[in-house]
């Protein structure tokens, strides 16, 4: 596919470039928070329970807030959600430095914040931005180019943020990840909405009320956002709670640290295999393999003895599959209702995809405190890995013929 018939103007080239550059900021420094734990346990006496309650809060808002967002960028433009999402996650990161930071406070400067900051800066919202420019033979490949430099940043993210909590502490890894948002409120102003959509918005009398009625009454919109708390258990039982796993094992610090990075690496290209595979065959049939094959790298990560090679090829694994499901999962919610409300409605699939990510979170950490390991949350993580396969398979792939109001 030649460039020129894959951009379809300088407007969404800028666009897809601003949109890569916000998502390696906003998940870059989110995937890192992993990593702060043993310094919180030591210098603010946080519990394995509580620093996996705030994290999981903090998911939970990242879709709470989801569909608000969504709303602001149909409504409005991305770029007005997404200079506002970096607001508030500046603000979790000062207050978290500097402001009172235990107790309820944690919870609201690392839980609600940034959990805030992370609805509008964090994959959804970008997604559903990027889409808007792309037509429907190329949207997964822009949205697996959103979602790969995602990936970059969770590449890059955690390595150099373990040598400055070494080197500096978690003090001045703070003020680093504060230069960062800063930078992003920049970058968000280069997002834009296409001058074709701004025409069909005017054609099209669906309110979003009615959009989501619509959705919610379709079986496949409500299949999809049930496989999609899936994803969100997985990936935030892995992020959040990997580096306590590792050191159950007997294995290096630094060995939690390479699973992360190399979940990076290879999502990057596990997510631009998946947009371009959207493209080719049945995006429904594609989640499915995506899950069922997580469910095979969990297995051999739970069942093969504890080692640093086989924690690697865990990372690898887990890696290809961790954002994959990204592409085909926008792309059937904008096939088959259109991209005038697709922010909303991603926003609602994204919403249970947070739900799950609160219960990884939180309940990977009660499972840890209560009975010494993270092994029923992992036994969970393969049984929904199993169901995840199956429930997309009834996927209808059709756009549905929307009655037009006079």
């Amino acid at each position: 596919m030649s460039p020129v018939k894959f951009i379809p103007n300088k407007t969404a080239l800028i666009t897809l470039i601003a949109a890569s550059l916000v998502v390696i900021i906003s998940l870059g420094i989110r995937q890192t928070f992993g990593l702060f734990f043993f310094d919180f346990e030591v210098d603010l006496g946080c519990t394995q329970t509580e620093f996996g309650f705030a994290m999981g809060i903090q998911l939970f808002f990242w879709g709470l807030l989801g569909p608000v967002f969504g709303i602001i960028t149909d409504k409005f433009s991305g770029r007005v959600a997404v200079f506002i999402g970096f607001l508030f996650y500046l603000a979790g990161i000062y207050f978290l430095n500097y402001g009172p930071n235990t107790g309820f406070w944690f919870i609201f400067d690392l839980g609600i914040l940034i959990g805030i900051g992370l609805a509008a800066t964090a994959i959804s919202i970008p997604v559903s931005i990027v889409s808007k420019h792309f037509p429907l033979n190329t949207r997964t490949i822009a949205i697996g180019i959103v979602t790969a430099a995602g990936s970059f940043g969770y590449f890059v993210s955690p390595m150099y943020t373990r040598f400055t909590l070494m080197e500096f502490g978690w003090n001045v890894t703070l003020v680093i990840f504060g230069a960062m948002v800063l930078a992003g409120l920049i970058v968000s102003l280069f997002l834009s909405t296409p001058m074709e959509e701004l025409k069909q918005e005017s054609k099209n009398k669906q309110t979003a009320m009615e959009a989501i009625k619509e959705a919610f009454s379709n079986r496949s919109f409500n299949y999809l956002t049930l496989g999609f708390f899936v994803c969100g258990w997985h990936i935030a039982l892995v992020a959040t709670h990997i580096p306590m796993h590792i050191r159950d094992k007997g294995l290096e610090d630094w060995t939690a640290t390479a699973i992360l990075a190399l979940i990076g690496l290879f999502n990057i290209f596990g997510t631009l295999s998946s947009g371009y595979l959207s493209t080719k065959v049945s995006k429904k049939k594609l989640l499915s393999a995506i899950y069922m094959l997580r469910g095979v790298s969990l297995i051999y990560f739970i069942y093969m003895p504890p080692s640093t090679v086989n924690a690697l090829i865990f990372g690898a694994t887990f890696g290809y599959l961790w954002l994959a499901t990204v592409p085909p999962t926008s792309g059937i919610v904008g096939h088959i209702f259109g991209t005038r409300y697709v922010s909303l409605l991603y926003g609602f699939v994204f919403l249970s995809h947070q739900i799950g990510s609160f219960l990884g979170a939180y309940l990977g950490g009660l499972f840890h405190d209560l009975y010494g390991s993270l092994d029923y949350a992992w036994y969970i993580s393969i049984a929904l890995s199993l169901f995840a396969g199956l429930i997309h398979l009834p996927i209808k792939e059709k756009a549905i013929e929307r009655f037009q109001h006079a």
